[in-house]
């Protein structure tokens, strides 16, 4: 879990706002409110690990339009979107854009609670996967530029004689830095190496 996350609560409707923050703090959750999308947006530098709930439709910058402009901004907090009755194809737009789910008003207190919860369990699941990621991504710029090729073609599925024909170099040669970029990495196994790789490269990470 994410040391002290924190619920940011987006609507324009101030009674909406203060029943919701009410819920959601004695519910044990610590909450920043804000009356629009712009007015979160403004506060994004100093904005807390956590989750969004936003309204869908609001003037000015619409919940849709908040979540396109995280997109833009490479900001991965999960998005929980609150939509009007009716208001389903707005709702699968938001899922489209990337929101981890959408509630429709009139809703059951433990409905937003639960997905509150879900969206934490997925921010801190992210968070941990980018943290891998990046170390993954600091280790390969230690490999030198022949042993990135040699990992090119371990990664295509390319046995070591083929590396070497690839390469003009010898098999035994391909074995040394095969054996230098997994000490380098720091891959007990060809498979742990493919999966440490592939996931440095997963699109968002």
């Amino acid at each position: 879990m994410l040391p002290d996350p924190v619920v940011h609560l987006i609507d324009d409707d101030e009674a909406v706002r203060q029943s919701l923050a009410f819920l959601l703090t004695s519910a044990g959750f610590a909450i920043r409110t804000y009356a629009s999308a712009t007015a979160f947006l403004d506060a994004l530098m100093a904005v807390q690990p956590g989750c969004i709930v936003t309204d869908v439709r609001m003037p000015g910058l619409s919940g849709l339009d908040l979540q396109r402009e995280l997109i833009s901004r490479r900001i991965g907090l999960p998005v929980i979107v609150m939509t009007g009755h009716g208001d389903v194809k707005l709702a699968v737009e938001a899922m489209k854009a990337g929101a981890v789910d959408f509630i429709e008003k009139p809703f059951q207190d433990d409905t937003l609670i639960a997905a509150i919860r879900t969206a934490f369990d997925r921010y801190a699941r992210d968070a941990q996967q980018s943290n891998v990621a990046n170390a993954v991504g600091a280790r390969l710029k230690t490999l030198t530029p022949r042993e990135r090729e040699v990992l090119d073609g371990l990664i295509a599925g390319r046995p070591n004689k083929t590396i070497a024909y690839d390469l003009n170099i010898s098999a035994r040669t391909v074995e040394v830095h095969r054996a230098n970029l997994m000490t380098k990495m720091g891959a007990a196994s060809l498979s742990e190496l493919v999966r440490m790789v592939l996931l440095s490269r997963a699109p968002g990470v």
